[in-house]
C-alpha cells in the first residue's frame, strides 16, 4: 500500500510540472534561437547588414555599405602568423615613466643645452603642461596614492 502512495504522488508531481508547463507557456526568459520561430525566423550572427529593406519588404543592396578588405601581398614575407608558446619571452624592459620621457624629451632638452638655447620657462616645447584645467584626467595630487 505504501509503494501505491509513492508511485502516485510521484505521477502527480510530474503531471503538476507538465500542466503548470502548458498554462505558463514556454521559457520567456530563455535567449530565442532559430529552432523556436517560425521556419523563416532567423536571428542572424550581428553581422552589419549591407543595404536596408524597403516598405515592402524588399531588400536593397548599397554597395558603399559592403565592407572591403585592403590584404597586403606577403608573398615574400618570412614571418609565419602562428607564435608557438615555446617562444622565450621579450627581452624588452618595462615601461616606466623615467625611461618614457629618457626617449621622447630627454634628447631634445639636452640638445637645446647643447646649443645653449633651452629656456626653463618655455617646457611647452616639450610637451610638459604647467596647467591639467580642463582635462578629463588631473594628474596630480588627486591620482596619487596617499
Amino acid at each position: 500500500m505504501d509503494l501505491f502512495f509513492r508511485y502516485r504522488e510521484a505521477t502527480m508531481g510530474l503531471l503538476q510540472n507538465l500542466v503548470r508547463g502548458f498554462v505558463r507557456g514556454s521559457d520567456r526568459m530563455a535567449e530565442i534561437t532559430s529552432k523556436m520561430g517560425p521556419r523563416s525566423f532567423n536571428r542572424g550572427r550581428g553581422a552589419k547588414r549591407v543595404g536596408y529593406l524597403t516598405s515592402n519588404n524588399k531588400f536593397v543592396k548599397v554597395k558603399e555599405m559592403v565592407p572591403e578588405f585592403i590584404v597586403p601581398d606577403l608573398s615574400g614575407f618570412k614571418l609565419r602568423p602562428y607564435v608557438s608558446y615555446k617562444a622565450p619571452a621579450g627581452t624588452e624592459e618595462k615601461m616606466t615613466a623615467k625611461r618614457l620621457f629618457m626617449e621622447t624629451a630627454a634628447p631634445a632638452i639636452e640638445k637645446d643645452i647643447d646649443n645653449g638655447s633651452f629656456d626653463p620657462n618655455n617646457l611647452e616645447k616639450y610637451g610638459f603642461e604647467p596647467s591639467q584645467k580642463g582635462k578629463l584626467f588631473k594628474l596630480y595630487p588627486k591620482n596619487y596614492v596617499q
